[in-house]
């Protein structure tokens, strides 16, 4: 399945504490406290059961904090929120932001000469294959610890640290195919509140904007070195993940109507649609949550990307 656009710029950290219009409440974790039973009213605002919902022995479904009388208002709910997370679908925002090459910020630092610079470019150059920090390291230029802080420096993040990482207890922050596709590594929860999400090499900020949308929690962005990333990244590739279906859509309404009949299947206490990148991301809870990130069996995800028709 494509997961194309991977750059991306800033994000907002905010959370508000209630949504607009048309956006998804984060103030809380989607499990936490649901309202839901025989006498709420239908939240697809178009509904036209009347009082007949009344009688209906259904309190689940709950999408996006509201629950549905009937799949076909379930239907209508998800194909609201595809069309919101697909509107400006690769906006000129989420381009590449041209940064200081990691050379010169490491030349302006006083880290490295010319002449070193100018021997790890050509190396590089002859390989064809290699980044330059890796490069700069081969030749004893610099030091790992250096390339990762000017890294920092490029991307204006933090070097994170990775003492105690427990990659069993952090599957639950996102798919596997995310870790996967976007080298990203969830590292730890402080506070109950901020979620560190560490990277290799550059930032995906779309990434994190997606994950604070989903868990409520403060996404915090950081580079990771090179030594301690890659084997942390593959403890966690290998440990357990909540339970995920992929699916490949030809077209939006197509996405909608898969997701649509998912949320029906499954019958969730709660559930919320988040866009990341390419991909359509929807969680699906099972039971209440009741810590700030869920139980790994107590949620279902659904990856769903949409291809050309």
């Amino acid at each position: 399945m494509p997961l194309l656009n991977r750059g991306g710029t800033g994000f907002g950290r905010a959370i508000p504490t209630q949504a607009p219009f048309g956006e998804v409440d984060t103030s809380q974790p989607a499990g936490a406290a649901m309202k839901t039973g025989l006498f709420e009213a239908c939240a697809n605002l178009n509904c036209r059961t009347g009082w007949l919902h009344l009688w209906r022995n259904r309190s689940v479904p709950v999408f996006e904090n509201g629950w549905t009388c009937s799949p076909a208002c379930t239907a209508v709910r998800v194909t609201a929120a595809v069309n919101r997370e697909l509107d400006g679908r690769g906006y000129a925002g989420e381009s590449h932001r041209h940064r200081i090459p990691l050379g010169l910020v490491m030349l302006e630092q006083g880290w490295i000469t010319q002449t070193q610079l100018r021997r790890a470019l050509e190396a590089q150059k002859a390989a064809r294959t290699g980044r330059l920090g890796e490069w700069l390291v081969r030749q004893r230029a610099v030091s790992e610890a250096t390339v990762t802080r000017a890294l920092g420096l490029q991307w204006s993040c933090p070097v994170l640290p990775l003492e105690l990482h427990d990659a069993a207890a952090m599957t639950v922050a996102m798919p596997r195919l995310f870790v996967d596709a976007f080298g990203a590594l969830p590292l730890r929860l402080a506070g109950g509140r901020v979620l560190y999400l560490g990277f290799e090499e550059r930032l995906d900020p779309v990434l994190a904007l997606a994950m604070e949308r989903m868990t409520g929690l403060q996404v915090e962005c950081g580079m990771v070195r090179e030594s301690l990333f890659r084997p942390a990244h593959a403890r966690i590739l290998d440990a357990k993940f909540p339970g995920v279906e992929l699916v490949e859509a030809v077209s939006e309404p197509a996405a909608a109507h898969a997701l649509a009949r998912s949320v029906e299947r499954t019958r969730p206490i709660a559930s919320r649609l988040v866009r990341v990148h390419d991909c359509l991301w929807l969680r699906m809870w099972l039971s209440p949550q009741t810590g700030p990130l869920p139980e790994t069996g107590s949620v279902l995800d659904l990856v769903c990307s949409i291809g050309i028709p």
